[in-house]
């Protein structure tokens, strides 16, 4: 009985020594990733690198060359509630999640819709906003259409942006018609005009904007959007302390109205109009 005895404390000793070697290990691996993470490296640096690309009114160059609009609104925001100054880095919309992936910024900050396929890469915080894609027409090309049958044939050409949500909601609702993509999407309204293509898909307000500006060549044939997308910052995967700081900061101004206030502004009014004209 004595040696059983000896032999059980002998056990219990290694056991504690695990459970509390473990919990060692444990909370150095935590302490390791919030070091690592990247809301962490951001306040050590003391700036955020803000990865984007220009979409009117999301951001957009004023008459200055300062970048303006609603995601450059909340970019900053984001940095002055960090203590941190904010640098903004346009970069090409089909490359900017490799760009994030690569280290060359710290956050994605553009609009850019929550989906299954880009989760797979990147992780995404609770949507801060949602859009929803539009359709503007030429006035002779796609004279008398009225829904998205009419833009789902074969002779029918739609422009997009590509890598964008728009590229994906022409493929899914006109498959039949033809797609053609650019990188800019001033670019792609650019072949509306000229009569080159018959419509143009994009995020709104967009394409509101530019029936408004061309009334005599530009038409809206529908009303409304035709989808309804969220949208959230998207960060490097495994990040979770940035993932719970973003989602804490977006609950904080969604509850005190200024992410409306800001979408309104920029979505709902021209007041702004002035300074990019």
């Amino acid at each position: 009985m004595k040696k059983l005895g000896i032999v059980l404390t002998a056990v219990i000793a290694v056991v504690f020594s695990m459970v509390v070697s473990g919990s060692l290990s444990a909370k150095s691996l935590m302490a390791d990733l919030t070091n690592e993470s990247t809301v962490e490296q951001v306040l050590k640096r003391g700036v955020l690198r803000v990865g984007m690309s220009t979409f009117v009114p999301w951001a957009m160059k004023d008459k200055t060359g300062k970048l303006v609009g609603f995601e450059i609104d909340v970019a900053t925001r984001l940095a002055e509630d960090m203590g941190v100054k904010v640098e903004f880095i346009p970069t090409k919309w089909s490359g900017i999640i490799p760009a994030l992936l690569t280290g060359k910024f710290d956050i994605i900050i553009g609009g850019m819709g929550i989906l299954p396929e880009r989760s797979i890469k990147v992780n995404f915080s609770n949507p801060y906003d949602y859009t929803g894609m539009s359709i503007v027409a030429h006035k002779e090309l796609a004279a008398g259409f009225d829904s998205l049958d009419d833009f789902d044939k074969p002779e029918v050409t739609i422009a997009a942006r590509i890598g964008t949500t728009a590229a994906a909601a022409v493929k899914k609702h006109c498959p039949k018609a033809q797609l053609r993509l650019f990188d800019d999407e001033s670019q792609a309204v650019q072949e509306l005009l000229n009569g080159r293509v018959h419509a143009m898909v994009a995020s709104a307000p967009l394409p509101a904007f530019q029936a408004l500006k061309y009334p005599d060549r530009l038409f809206l044939p529908l009303k409304g959007n035709f989808t309804r997308e969220p949208i959230g910052f998207a960060v490097v995967k495994g990040d979770v302390d940035t993932l719970n700081y973003l989602n804490s900061w977006i609950y904080v101004v969604e509850s005190e109205g200024w992410l409306a206030e800001r979408k309104q502004y920029w979505f709902e009014t021209d007041q702004w109009e002035s300074l990019v004209k």
